[in-house]
């Protein structure tokens, strides 16, 4: 089997960096739906994983998170994480198909996991790892692809768990994994998270004036899926 690559890397990272900086999905749909999943991170210790161009740690700084770290597969995403962040938070350059073992056992009390959970193949052992880093009652926040409209966009079973090919504005072409509900959350509880809230997020305003027809279709049919779980 090839190894799956979970990272934006060249002309699709910068393409990527610029896109997410303020577009319908990324800015004014995931961020706010998953900051909003975060609630007060004033003093915390946060992990942001697969942190691609910095955004949300840039968020969680901004909110008060006493240390950001970001992990990220992308040496593209990454030169852009450092542009947007400075020297205030700590960065690695690492496959997130590879244990995080440069991180310490019960080391944070959030992480935050934006739209890289279906890139990822080898999930069993990334949930692990994360379980490993957060402390006893810390919060993981996940969000993916809805699989309702993974159905929607690709047709045959919704059923079917398969790695699927996605076309971008700009030619360029991403790769994930397509699963059901009951696999996204099965997968979650399984590693040994507790359930918390569940959110199907919806655009903001502010997505209205730049992409009207995203806007209209986040409000209409299923979009995005967000999480919070906590770390027993």
């Amino acid at each position: 089997m090839t190894r799956a690559e979970t990272a934006y890397h060249g002309e699709l990272g910068d393409y990527f960096a610029a896109l997410a900086t303020n577009n319908a999905s990324n800015a004014h749909t995931d961020r706010p739906a998953m900051l909003k999943l975060a609630g007060d991170v004033g003093g915390m210790r946060a992990l942001d994983v697969g942190c691609g161009a910095g955004h949300y740690a840039a968020e969680l700084r901004n909110r008060g998170a006493a240390k950001v770290i970001g992990v990220e597969g992308s040496e593209t995403l990454l030169r852009a994480a450092r542009e947007r962040l400075g020297k205030g938070v700590e960065l690695h350059h690492h496959d997130l198909e590879e244990p995080l073992t440069f991180l310490k056992d019960a080391s944070f009390d959030l992480a935050v996991m934006a739209l890289v959970y279906h890139h990822i193949e080898a999930r069993k052992q990334l949930l692990a790892e994360l379980r490993r880093v957060l402390r006893p009652g810390g919060a993981l926040l996940v969000s993916t692809t809805h699989p309702a409209a993974e159905w929607t966009w690709f047709g045959g079973s919704y059923f079917a768990n398969e790695r699927v090919e996605a076309p971008l504005d700009g030619g360029f072409t991403i790769h994930y994994r397509r699963m059901t509900l009951e696999k996204f959350l099965g997968e979650l509880l399984g590693a040994g998270f507790v359930l918390e809230q569940l959110v199907e997020p919806r655009a903001m305003e502010e997505a209205r004036e730049i992409d009207p027809r995203r806007y209209e279709k986040t409000h209409t049919v299923p979009y995005f899926l967000a999480v919070r779980l906590r770390r027993p």
